[in-house]
């Protein structure tokens, strides 16, 4: 595999996605094998190449645009986590769906917002420090919230959440930075295809899962539709126009607006799996995310790349 293959496979995220959603509920053994167990696994693999993409100089850029990233950030853990909690009481949702969607959205963006800023034309290196941000302040801010606004659903152990994203997030995430700090040659060598190992790794996750839980899935489809899709375009819609009340300029709002309506669903899932494993319905909704939130942002990267190439057009003609 090459870095054109990479890039491709990398790029065709949306779609891979979608794909895997539909194989997973029709043939479901094509992502049984994967096991729950492989979940943690796969998703700390995700988190070591995220980690051999970034530098100490990349932590410092956070630095240089402190504002637009801690509104990013902001944005992300307050619009999230909220709407998400209203979203159960107003649809009235079971307990176990209720928490499995406010545990998605209490996650940090993921590296499918990147690429679908990227697809939009939109501000890259924003989108990637944000999510870097987010994915660091989770490790306190996801369990936390979590308890604050699913707590009374049911029993919710923060701690082991917290421990769960250390093993599963940081210590993946730091190795990753020592290697490329210390290794570069073989960390630049594996970062080429890393993006698209982390793709089919969300694949697999998001597939096993919605494989895993296909009947109860089928069971409440309209009521799991309903509820993660609107969470997301409430995620879309609060980045932008967040971002608009603040006075950011058009790019800004774009890529905060995917930033916060994307979520690191894989994330969701393996939190879900590893804590509510007698909750069989919890991991459902952040399957269900990962799909709804790519054909979101897939949209709107066609329509913003669209409009941005048009503009940059018009200001060079100008």
């Amino acid at each position: 595999m090459n870095a054109c293959v990479s890039n491709w496979i990398t790029r065709g995220f949306p779609l891979w996605s979608c794909l895997s959603a539909v194989l997973a509920i029709y043939h479901p053994p094509l992502f049984l094998w994967f096991g729950s167990d492989a979940i943690g696994w796969g998703l700390g693999l995700i988190m070591l190449g995220m980690g051999m993409t970034l530098r100490p100089e990349d932590f410092l850029r956070v630095w240089r645009a402190p504002k637009v990233i801690a509104l990013g950030v902001g944005l992300q853990f307050l619009v999230m986590p909220g709407w998400s909690a209203f979203l159960a009481w107003a649809l009235k949702l079971p307990p176990e769906m209720a928490v499995g969607l406010i545990l998605v959205a209490c996650c940090p963006g993921g590296t499918a917002s990147n690429v679908v800023v990227f697809l939009a034309k939109a501000r890259v290196a924003l989108s990637v420090s944000i999510t870097l941000c987010s994915t660091l302040v989770a490790v306190l801010l996801t369990p936390w919230l979590t308890y604050l606004y699913a707590g009374h659903y049911l029993p919710i152990d923060p701690w082991a959440l917290f421990n769960s994203i250390v093993v599963i997030v940081l210590l993946p995430l730091a190795i990753g930075v020592g290697w490329n700090q210390w290794l570069p040659k073989s960390a630049r060598k594996v970062a080429v295809f890393s993006p698209s190992i982390s793709v089919l790794f969300i694949l697999l996750i998001v597939g096993f899962v919605l494989a895993d839980k296909r009947d109860l899935i089928l069971a409440h489809g309209w009521m799991l539709l309903g509820a993660t899709g609107l969470l997301h375009l409430g995620g879309f819609l609060g980045g932008y126009w967040g971002a608009k009340w603040l006075g950011r300029d058009e790019l800004d709002k774009q890529t905060l607006s995917i930033e916060v309506g994307m979520q690191n669903s894989g994330l969701g899932a393996a939190l879900a799996t590893k804590n509510f494993s007698s909750m069989p319905m919890t991991p459902a909704p952040c399957a269900l995310s990962a799909i709804l939130h790519c054909m979101i942002g897939s949209f709107l990267a066609s329509w913003w790349s669209r409009r941005n190439i048009k503009s940059t057009e018009l200001q060079e003609d100008s």
